[in-house]
């Protein structure tokens, strides 16, 4: 028979990724939904028959049947990939960071910095496996620690309009 290609890997997938929790094992997003109570095992397991069908990612499956919303997805992802959740519409960015990335990093590749200190730079992301995206921030990082953030899709779109919105006011100045 024909194989089937392997389903999508990102943020809303319920794949296994480097990281373990304390335990020393890692827990799927799907479980850590369970456990809080947000979805039911039978959801759960209809969802995961869905991704097997449709290649979506688990996240996608559960926020269009409306059974968890986003926060708590978004929640729940942040334990998975034990990387802390940032709210970058109510996050301080920090312009002049920011310019020193690329346009494509930060609009093509949802690689967003927004803080800096002498050691490192923190960047929001919304797929921290995507692993092209990170080569990429970790270069234009030019030796600087790269700490990820976690940010919701939505999130990411508002700060990305927040970019062009700067980057329009900014670039005649910038010529000048």
């Amino acid at each position: 028979g024909k194989s089937r290609p392997p389903a999508r890997r990102g943020i809303l997938s319920d794949r296994r990724f480097n990281m373990k929790n304390m335990s020393g094992r890692q827990k799927f997003t799907g479980e850590i939904l369970v456990e809080k109570g947000l979805i039911d095992r039978d959801q759960l397991a209809w969802a995961l028959g869905e991704q097997e069908v449709t290649r979506e990612f688990l996240g996608a499956i559960l926020l269009k049947k409306r059974w968890v919303k986003e926060k708590d997805l978004m929640r729940a992802l942040s334990e998975h990939f034990n990387m802390p959740l940032v709210d970058l519409k109510n996050q301080y960015i920090d312009w002049e960071v920011v310019k020193h990335f690329s346009p494509s990093l930060i609009r093509d590749h949802h690689y967003f910095p927004f803080e800096r200190d002498e050691r490192s730079v923190t960047m929001a992301v919304t797929n921290p496996l995507d692993a092209w995206s990170l080569k990429m921030a970790e270069d234009e990082a030019r030796g600087l620690v790269l700490k990820l953030a976690l940010t919701s899709p939505a999130d990411m779109e508002d700060a990305i309009k927040r970019y062009h919105l700067y980057i329009q006011k900014n670039v005649p100045k910038l010529l000048d």
